[in-house]
């Protein structure tokens, strides 16, 4: 495609993520954590379309509820691709959401990063995906993985990555309703910050656990819930900081089948992975 030609981009998928587990290992001077998970994308998540204006301006085109247009990592992502290259071209940015906020499944950032994505294609701003992806981490910790674009094993703050080659699976994912602001459960003082490193090899080899888990379940007692009912099927664990679980399952039927049997006012889905991103091929 002659992107000197694009006046837009349609239905842009910006797929969610699961984190396989979470490890907070250490804390930074600056008060970051560092972390190391198993991040696995998965073939569901929200989509975004972008008309190119030239006027400069970023639109947004359609309302997230409670996401103020100046908060949105969207619009935050197009500006910062912007003044980053000098760019003034503009866009109008339809956002369709399908993942629930406060989940753990990356919506937001996953959201940020096909807007990069998409915007350095339509606009022409030719950055590979080395700096698209140190763009996403000023962003977000988990911008740089869907930059990155494939199951990767993730450390520091989100910024080192490692491909994971992993077996293909099917997930059931329930949301039980909460919103759990990723700040809140990150500065609870019982939060465990102190687990011992593993290697990739560990990963594959030994138990693991989300550490953030504890903290959500103490706070948040119907994620714990949604994991006891989970659990009745196959092993269950929360993703990121909540509120989502998920569970692999040994095929579609039995995830259609556990989705059908949720318990309302919970939701639930069922979903493949995803081992590369849709956009991949659109970064060098």
């Amino acid at each position: 495609m002659d992107t000197a030609a694009l006046t837009r981009l349609d239905d842009c998928p910006a797929p969610a993520k699961l984190n396989l587990f979470l490890h907070v290992v250490g804390r930074r001077t600056d008060g970051y954590h560092l972390l190391q998970s198993a991040f696995r994308l998965l073939d569901w998540g929200d989509s975004l379309s972008f008309a190119l204006r030239e006027d400069g301006l970023i639109e947004r085109a359609t309302e997230v509820p409670g996401v103020p247009a100046e908060q949105d990592l969207v619009v935050r992502a197009a500006r910062l691709l912007q003044s980053e290259t000098g760019c003034a071209k503009g866009a109008t940015i339809q956002v369709v959401k399908r993942l629930p906020m406060g989940g753990g499944l990356g919506g937001g950032s996953s959201d940020a990063a096909t807007t990069l994505i998409a915007l350095n294609r339509l606009w022409g701003t030719g950055l590979d995906r080395e700096r698209l992806a140190g763009l996403g981490l000023r962003l977000g910790a988990d911008v740089p993985f869907f930059v990155f674009g494939r199951d990767a094993f993730v450390e520091g703050v989100g910024e080192r990555m490692t491909p994971l080659t992993l077996t293909p699976a099917w997930y059931v994912i329930v949301a039980p309703g909460a919103t759990i602001p990723t700040a809140e459960i990150f500065s609870a003082k019982e939060l465990t910050r102190d687990t011992v490193p593993i290697t990739i090899a560990d990963f594959a080899a030994s138990t693991t656990r989300n550490d953030l888990q504890p903290v959500a379940c103490s706070r948040y007692p119907e994620v714990g819930a949604a994991i006891d009912w989970l659990a009745r099927f196959a092993p269950a664990r929360m993703t990121g900081s909540g509120s989502c679980v998920f569970a692999q399952v040994d095929g579609e039927a039995d995830a259609q089948r556990i989705v059908e049997a949720c318990p309302p006012p919970w939701r639930a889905w069922k979903a493949k992975s995803l081992p590369v991103h849709p956009l991949h091929d659109w970064v060098d």
